[in-house]
This record gives structure tokens, sequence and C-alpha cells, in this order.
């Protein structure tokens, strides 16, 4: 059974629950969902939905990175949103961070978000090895 490692970064909002930011099993990095709190300040950034997401985006690179990842290890992401309307702000913010290889996708409207946010995303992350 491979080990499993909880990845913890100041760098992103501390868990506002009882779950980790990410958990490591092997190579494999299941990334929480993240919403666009500041980690500095603890506020939630609400001043437009591309920023709301670039938030988001920031966020989840730094778990990732905290466990030795970046975005290109990225296999699949979840996008929770309040507003399918607004999907193309979001997609083009999203495709900035993901723009050499995307990964698989699923993007859904959601009733409500925690913190009254308007976006969230969640991923899982392999860390590629090196080819012999």
């Amino acid at each position: 059974m491979p080990e499993r490692t909880i990845i913890k970064t100041p760098r992103a909002p501390a868990a506002i629950g009882p779950y980790s930011q990410a958990v490591l099993v092997g190579d494999t990095l299941y990334c929480s969902g993240q919403i666009a709190i500041d980690p500095k300040t603890g506020s939630l950034i609400t001043d437009s939905i591309e920023r709301e997401t670039e938030q988001v985006l920031e966020n989840l690179g730094a778990v990732l990175r905290a466990a030795g990842m970046d975005y290109k290890d990225v296999v699949r992401c979840t996008v929770y949103m309040t507003d399918i309307n607004d999907y193309a702000q979001i997609n083009e913010v999203y495709s900035r961070y993901f723009n050499e290889s995307p990964p698989a996708r699923e993007a859904v409207q959601v009733a409500a978000l925690p913190r009254g946010a308007r976006v969230e995303i969640s991923c899982i992350a392999v860390r590629q090895t090196p080819s012999t």
C-alpha cells in the first residue's frame, strides 16, 4: 500500500472544516476544492469573477507546489460555479493556467459554495516520473 501523506501549506488558505488541503498517495495527489480566500488576509476575493478564479487557481497552485508538483501534473479538475453564466470568464482565466496540456475536467453549476464563493476548483494530479 502506498504511503499516505497530508499536504499542508500556509501559502494556501487553511482548511475551514475537517479535511486536508490535499492528500498524497504514492504519486497521486488529491487536492480539496479551493475557493478565493487570500491566504495572507483570510478574506474572500469578490471584486470580479476573473479575479476570484485567479485566486482559486493560485491557491490550488500553492498546494500543488507544496507536494512538489505543478499545474502540468494535473490530470483532472472539477470546477464548481454558482452561476453558469460566469462559465466563459472562468474558462478564460482557467485556460491561462492549463494552456499546454489541459487536464480532463467537468464544470457544474451548484446552488451555493462555502463563504459565499462563486467558484471552487478541486483537482487530481499525478507526479510525472522521468522517462528512461
